[in-house]
């Protein structure tokens, strides 16, 4: 009876594991067909995007396109330098002033903050990065517009700085949360032993965690830059939505975002206009990649 239950035992055992194998492999290529079928659907957006958009070469010379700020499709004017360097210059701008706020904050919340308030911040983070562009936007239209028009006494206050300044404080909540998330990772034992070792906590903080936490710091600005670059509602309001190159931070210009969602919808299909917003997208696909790319590369240099 003894051996015979042994028997049963090994059998339900080996049965429990050809199903565990089962379930592990049928998981296994259902991951496996979900990255297939996102790969091929971002390859086909691209495809789509860059068929259509290249179209506009057949009309449009490439010098023209991208070194002519000249843009009146009702005069077959299709130069989008202003376009391209409006959405450039908000970015990086609102990268550059949100970052060092945003990891202020991230290592005030997790190394000096009270528990108690750094309860009451986690949840302040997440409310800020549930709320609308476009409520951004307003406050930025009835707020900071009128503020900078009285402040630097210019014409209108629209520009590069009230588009960035509002796009950075959008940014901010997201390199937080990442940020902060990083700085908890890094491992005690290094902040202890920097500690025991006779260092401030300023120095362990700026010389120990914050460079372990590098790799997690690094993708909260990607993150930043994907949705800065991306934004459309708020910086379309306070840009001042003019085609025109920037010769100062207070100077209405437009943004490849901007201009795509204003003429769109008033384009005809497979025009030499609408082709040219194509274009536009697949360039703006393109600074977005090669950004994400160039601050990977520098970094991995660093950490080299």
């Amino acid at each position: 009876m003894e051996q015979a239950a042994d028997i049963k035992q090994v059998e339900n055992l080996s049965a429990y594991r050809k199903r565990k194998l089962f379930y592990d492999k049928c998981g296994r290529y259902l991951f496996i067909a979900a990255a297939c079928l996102m790969t091929l659907i971002i390859f086909s957006i691209i495809f789509f995007v860059g068929k259509q958009g290249l179209m506009t070469f057949t009309a449009v010379s490439p010098p023209e396109f991208f070194f002519s700020a000249k843009w009146d499709p009702t005069e077959n004017n299709f130069g989008a330098l202003s376009f391209i360097i409006g959405s450039f210059l908000s970015t990086m701008l609102a990268v550059a002033i949100g970052t060092p706020l945003g990891l202020s904050g991230a290592i005030f919340l997790e190394k000096a903050a009270p528990t108690f308030l750094k309860n009451i911040l986690r949840h302040a983070v997440n409310l800020y990065v549930a709320i609308p562009s476009v409520i951004y936007g307003y406050i930025g239209l009835i707020l900071l517009v009128p503020f900078l028009r009285k402040t630097f006494h210019v014409a209108t206050g629209f520009g590069l700085l009230a588009a960035s300044l509002v796009l950075a404080i959008m940014i901010m909540p997201t390199i937080l949360s990442v940020s902060a998330d990083a700085l908890n990772s890094v491992p005690k034992s290094l902040e202890e032993a920097s500690l025991a070792l006779g260092a401030t906590r300023w120095q362990t903080i700026s010389k120990v965690i914050v460079p372990a936490a590098a790799p997690g710091i690094l993708t909260a600005i990607i993150l930043a830059l994907a949705r800065a670059i991306g934004e459309t509602m708020a910086v379309q309001m306070l840009i001042g939505n003019t085609p025109r190159l920037v010769d100062s931070l207070f100077t209405p210009t437009a943004t490849l975002t901007g201009n795509i969602v204003v003429e769109m919808g008033n384009t005809p299909f497979d025009s030499v206009w609408g082709n040219s917003l194509f274009l536009m997208a697949l360039v703006l696909l393109l600074i977005s990649v090669g950004m994400i790319i160039s601050i990977r590369y520098f970094a991995a240099r660093k950490a080299a």
